[in-house]
């Protein structure tokens, strides 16, 4: 199996009741430790299209129009960061594909981030997340809720900061 992303050997990934797998601590980490980096090949909406029936959602969005992600079946293993989505998640984005802590995490915890901080598409789906502030549904479009745009800065994709930024 290709090892497209990293993984901190603090994490495992094990069955999660959010979702699937997680990705879960196996030790204590840091606030700002990094904890993931999303790894894969550059393309564009064209290729995204070619591949996802295939592999399925294994990418992330770097920019507008282009993704990083694995783009055959042996390879999307070794690709996926196994980060679920939580309302209230414990990791969040800096820049495009690294994530790191946004508090100390203990051993066992699952750590996931909101799906708002790396996603603009039409996706919309029940969340599964049990947090107290639980929005029930998840949008591709929910980066654009000024409250998470508050509760996120400093966590959220660059792309969609710059989009932010710019009022769109």
């Amino acid at each position: 199996m290709s090892s497209l992303s990293y993984r901190s050997p603090k994490t495992v990934v094990k069955d999660s009741a959010i979702h699937g797998r997680g990705l879960f601590a196996r030790e204590r980490i840091a606030k700002d430790e990094i904890v993931l980096i999303k790894g894969g090949y550059i393309f564009d909406a064209a290729t995204l299209r070619d591949v996802e029936p295939s592999l399925g959602p294994a990418q992330i969005t770097v920019a507008e129009g282009f993704f990083i992600g694995p783009l055959a079946e042996p390879e999307r293993e070794g690709g996926m960061i196994f980060s679920n989505h939580s309302c209230d998640p414990n990791i969040g984005v800096q820049g495009q594909i690294v994530f790191v802590a946004m508090r100390d995490i203990q051993p066992g915890e699952e750590l996931t981030h909101d799906w708002a901080t790396t996603d603009d598409d039409s996706d919309e789906m029940r969340c599964n997340c049990g947090a107290r502030t639980c929005r029930g549904i998840i949008t591709g479009q929910d980066w654009r809720r000024e409250e998470l745009q508050r509760k996120y800065r400093g966590y959220i994709a660059w792309y969609l900061q710059r989009k932010i930024d710019a009022g769109l």
